[in-house]
């Protein structure tokens, strides 16, 4: 991807940017090369290949100054390091396609490792004979390794009768391969992933299987696969059988710690269920009793409805009978000159009266003067507005006129540039008739 992008770059007039892509392609393989390096059937001339390939990499990502011949003019100078940068960018999409490949063949080989089933070799022995054969079978330069048995050993010990001991572990993978008749499920190394979904994954059934396949006389499909990468030729059947009980064992824990946790993640839905039955629970009896109070309110409401009906005809009856009221004071009035202090209430009555008029012709006035207020704030504001629009309408009449500007200044520039081009073609349409003449 890192070549292809030079190249498109180069191909549209940017070849100074070739060479500052290459990092990213360095990253790529320096991320390859740990890949290879963890796969245990990785060879020796592949990462010599890969470390040779990355050391000119890095070469060229650090600016080192690259080989160029010597120009005469500016024309020919261009044309060598267009050249020059297109045969260096074919180089790095050489050695990139060749790095891909090879990273692609490292994880095809890594797949084909933790796809194909990993039988393994189960001679049992007395667990005090173990340790004396596992040091007698170890070359003195591996460390013995000290591991458990599986869980099922009981099951497996009415078999022993039948396997037989290999005579040594220095003979080869061939006397391995003999003493194999019953075997066990287990993963290739430590770095092997286990899947993360092992819902269908049964050891015992596995095994079970496996061990049919072998009476059967059907052997597993790579027989030469190490178990202990690296060290085949040194460990003997016993401390691979002793590694195989191991992984197997650590493998049960980890399924039963899984079966566990899944237990725990059970109880915890059902709680949750529980807990979601209850909130349902109190969620209908609360909609119940609003229901209840929603009826009531509307009880009340018309409750209401109704007195404020009957406070309004209290209201028109109060209006009718102080009109009554009025015309028998205008009748003392007439009838009764003597009744002075009904006079003297109704004066007062006058007087509060007149009050209650200042008081609203007061309140009419301050209307007027808020309503004349906010008829000049929005007068002022439309003459804001209006100059807005006229400074928009002038903006953008300077802009439609800047854009003109542009587009002339563009087409002056172009007729410029091809009127540079014709002199140039006539100039050299001139010296080849001279020269032809």
């Amino acid at each position: 991807m890192a070549g292809e992008q030079a190249l498109r770059k180069q191909r549209s007039g940017q070849p100074s940017q070739l060479l500052p892509s290459t990092p990213g392609l360095q990253g790529t393989e320096a991320n390859a090369l740990p890949q290879k390096n963890k796969n245990p059937t990785c060879s020796k001339s592949k990462q010599s290949k890969l470390e040779s390939t990355l050391a000119k990499k890095t070469k060229c990502a650090n600016g080192q100054p690259l080989p160029m011949t010597p120009k005469k003019t500016t024309k020919d100078s261009l044309l060598a390091k267009e050249e020059e940068y297109k045969r260096l960018n074919a180089e790095l999409e050489a050695k990139t396609a060749e790095l891909v490949r090879e990273a692609e063949e490292v994880m095809r080989e890594q797949q084909e490792l933790l796809s194909k089933p990993a039988l393994t070799q189960v001679l049992l022995f007395d667990e005090d004979d173990d340790d004396v054969n596992l040091r007698k079978l170890l070359s003195p330069e591996v460390p013995t390794l000290t591991l458990s048995h599986v869980k099922n050993h009981s099951k497996l010990d009415t078999k022993s009768s039948v396997l037989s001991r290999p005579p040594s572990a220095n003979k080869g993978k061939k006397s391995i391969s003999r003493a194999r008749p019953r075997t066990t499920d287990t993963q290739a190394a430590d770095n092997v992933a286990i899947p993360i979904d092992i819902t269908d994954f049964s050891l015992a059934k596995t095994i079970s299987k496996i061990e049919c396949d072998l009476e059967k006389g059907q052997l597993p499909e790579n027989p030469e696969d190490d178990i202990i990468p690296g060290m085949n030729n040194e460990i003997g059947a016993e401390a691979q059988i002793r590694f195989m009980k191991a992984k197997l064992r650590v493998m049960q824990e980890e399924l039963d710690s899984i079966t566990h946790e899944c237990n725990k993640k059970d109880d915890e839905n059902h709680n949750l269920t529980s807990r979601l039955k209850e909130v349902e629970e109190d969620r209908a009896r609360l909609q119940r009793s609003a229901n209840i109070q929603q009826t009531q309110a509307e009880k009340y409401k018309a409750l209401s409805e109704e007195a404020n009906k009957k406070s309004d005809g209290l209201q028109h009856q109060l209006s009718s009978l102080e009109k009554e009221v009025e015309n028998f004071k205008r009748i003392q009035k007439q009838s009764a000159s003597s009744q002075s202090a009904t006079e003297v209430r109704l004066n007062r009555a006058l007087e509060e009266a007149e009050k209650y008029k200042m008081e609203l012709n007061k309140l009419k006035q301050s209307n007027k003067d808020t309503a004349n207020q906010e008829r000049k704030k929005i007068e002022e504001l439309r003459l804001e507005n209006q100059k807005l629009e006229k400074q928009k309408a002038e903006l953008m009449a300077g802009f439609k006129k800047q854009l003109k500007l542009i587009d002339i200044l563009k087409r002056q520039k172009m007729h410029i540039e091809s009127a540079k081009m014709l002199s140039f073609t006539e100039e050299e349409f001139m010296k080849a008739l001279d020269w032809g003449n």
